[in-house]
């Protein structure tokens, strides 16, 4: 099985000098960072220590998911948060969970034994109630369907039409912003019945950078996509 581990980033310096260090070569055939057009070195550490990256040239987190496509080696991709979130020694544990055949594992922050240590009240109630929502309206069992830190195979990413602007649109012009790509990911591997598993993994608090989670814009968005899935997409 070959991994693209894929990294998106944007003005992560502090937390790509601490983070990327811990990431060992065994365990991905293809490292790829995406970034966002970081103006804070970012790129420039990236030339320096020699980790391949490209400048996507759209703004959005999702876009960086879509420019990558193309680029991507690998039958299952990884897709991880530099900025302190994700914990890189979890990596082997999603490799293995994913070997058992599975077509998406989630790093789940809620999941028995796992805690998120970044949360506010405003987003552990966000997190609760759209994993709730997911799972009561598609008949998912996830514990936490909003986190970046997951394994999927790259096939699915097509199949589920997540490269489709119009999976988007309605609710990105409603809120006048981009959004991300894993709520949507959930939903429709739920609705078609992918074989999903989730394993627990703390969230560490994030270190240093701009904190991107536009809190009411992206939970609009996201609740409207939500239902709008329930008529929309087959």
């Amino acid at each position: 099985m070959k991994v693209t581990l894929l990294i998106p980033t944007l003005n992560e310096i502090g937390a790509m000098k601490e983070i990327m260090p811990r990431i060992k070569k065994e365990w991905y055939s293809q490292l790829l960072i995406v970034d966002g057009k970081s103006n804070d070195g970012t790129t420039e550490y990236c030339k320096e220590k020699g980790y391949p990256f490209f400048v996507q040239k759209r703004q959005g987190i999702r876009y960086a998911y879509i420019e990558a496509l193309p680029y991507i080696e690998g039958d299952v991709v990884i897709t991880f948060s530099p900025d302190g979130n994700s914990i890189p020694e979890l990596i082997p544990d999603l490799i293995r969970k994913m070997e058992e055949d599975y077509d998406m594992v989630i790093v789940s922050r809620y999941a028995k034994g796992a805690k998120s240590y970044d949360d506010g009240p405003i987003t552990s109630f966000g997190n609760w109630m759209f994993t709730n929502l997911i799972n009561l309206l598609y008949g998912a069992r996830y514990t936490d369907a909003m986190v970046m830190f997951r394994a999927w195979k790259k096939r699915i990413f097509k199949e589920l039409d997540l490269d489709k602007e119009d999976s988007y649109a309605f609710e990105e012009k409603l809120f006048r912003t981009k959004i991300g790509v894993e709520p949507l990911l959930s939903v429709r591997a739920a609705k078609k019945k992918l074989k999903c598993a989730d394993i627990p993994g703390d969230e560490p608090p994030r270190i240093g950078g701009e904190r991107k989670l536009k809190v009411f814009q992206w939970g609009g968005a996201y609740l409207v996509e939500v239902f709008r899935e329930l008529f929309l997409w087959r």
